[in-house]
């Protein structure tokens, strides 16, 4: 059983709460909020998919080896898994707005020097800058939702948000592909750093501040080492957001996987990447759709089952297919579109379930997921995405086997749940 919010937050329909802001602002209806915490939120899949299609263009202007520019991916993951463990905790003590506000003006400088960057070590530099700041709309975004919506709402708020949020991955690649081929790699950074600017700008005049002052948790070694402490020796915490970050992990492989991939295996060029970017999106667009048309007419427990049908079924084609016959399209990507289908079906509910297990510190709790799941993805993409990408058969047995991983996180979470229910009942 969820917890209940106070009878002042609203429930269905959709309305946006005002609450008192350091700065005043146009309150933004929901399709608004969700747009702008949407827009936020694209920051990380475009400073990750715009500039694959660049890599030979980096390697080439700045002299460096294929694996030194694919380490800008990495670092740039580390940089922002370290940081969205405290982009939440942060918000908690200082605010919503204000994090958010200061992570943009900190990714805007980081962009700014990836574009200006003339080795490809300043290059991992202001690539740590831009992973420690691009995190915040995500992580600040979700604590937004959950302050201000309970339950269905905030479901279906969330599947509103991934489905806006979903055209990032698909345009990006596509965009920097277009970039790359009619200007240069530097013309993509310069891109993202007028699209910040514009993002700052916005927040500003309408983004409000949802954690009142007398809300506000301390920011201090000891209350902050005490409730990550509680979260991560959380059991039911690993296993929620488990299903999530595997989940992820799932579609990262492929993306992190796409520089070979696309010209290797599937003999493609940069502006050709969205083969495997349009089914991926149209999936996760697709299922944020159904999840949000689905949120308050069924349990979140019979959602995430029916998304767990589709991603096993994607990943059994995908491995079978591959194990029978070489790369070819469409067949290599087509399941994409049913495993992120399945896997945003799952998202919203898998989200909540884990934000609510420590309601007091949402913000907190949203970082730590966001760590969880960001860690997952730069180990994928710094170990096991080069390791596996020398086959399409072993990136849909990874894949695979991330799906497989997720559903037993869900099935322990549930079988807990049950344990604890009938311990109490004794």
């Amino acid at each position: 059983m969820l917890p209940t919010e106070p009878p002042n937050l609203p429930k269905d329909p959709i309305t946006p709460v005002p609450l008192p802001t350091p700065h005043k602002v146009t309150m933004l209806s929901a399709g608004g909020l969700a747009t702008l915490l949407a827009g936020l939120s694209m920051l990380g899949p475009f400073s990750i998919d715009a500039y694959l299609p660049a890599f030979p263009r980096i390697e080439a202007n700045l002299h460096a080896s294929s694996i030194e520019v694919q380490q800008t991916l990495t670092a740039y993951m580390l940089a922002f898994a370290g940081m969205v463990l405290w982009h939440g905790a942060l918000s908690d003590a200082y605010g919503r707005r204000n994090v958010i506000l200061t992570a943009l003006v900190v990714f805007a400088l980081g962009t700014f020097g990836c574009a200006a960057s003339h080795s490809v070590h300043y290059l991992w530099v202001f690539r740590i800058l831009q992973g420690v700041s691009a995190g915040a709309g995500v992580v600040v975004g979700r604590a937004i939702i959950r302050d201000l919506y309970s339950d269905a709402p905030a479901a279906r708020l969330l599947s509103m948000v991934t489905m806006i949020f979903s055209i990032a991955p698909a345009i990006a690649p596509v965009l920097g592909g277009w970039i790359v081929t009619l200007f240069d790699w530097r013309a993509i950074f310069l891109s993202l750093f007028a699209y910040s600017l514009v993002l700052w700008w916005v927040c500003w005049q309408h983004l409000p501040e949802t954690m009142p002052r007398e809300k506000r948790q301390p920011f201090n070694p000891r209350f902050v080492a005490r409730n990550y402490g509680a979260i991560f020796s959380s059991f039911l915490f690993h296993m929620k957001s488990g299903v999530v970050a595997l989940n992820f992990a799932g579609l990262f492989l492929y993306i992190s996987a796409a520089p070979v991939l696309m010209p290797v295996h599937l003999h493609l060029g940069p502006s050709q990447f969205a083969w495997l970017f349009i089914p991926s999106v149209s999936g996760i667009f697709l299922g944020a759709l159904t999840a949000n048309r689905m949120a308050g007419k069924m349990s979140f427990a019979r959602q995430i089952g029916i998304g767990f049908g589709f991603m096993l079924c994607a990943v059994t084609f995908n491995v079978g297919y591959h194990l029978l016959n070489p790369p070819a399209l469409p067949w290599t990507v087509l399941p994409m579109f049913f495993f992120t289908f399945g896997s945003s079906i799952i998202a919203p509910g898998a989200t909540l379930l884990a934000l609510d297990l420590f309601p007091h510190i949402r913000g907190t709790v949203a970082s730590c997921q966001s760590f969880v799941s960001t860690l997952l993805g730069a180990i994928v993409a710094g170990v096991i995405s080069p390791a596996l990408s020398h086959s399409v058969l072993a990136l849909a047995l990874g894949q695979a086997g991330f799906a497989l991983a997720a559903l037993a996180c869900w099935l322990v979470s549930r079988w807990y749940r049950y344990r604890q229910a009938a311990n109490g009942a004794m």
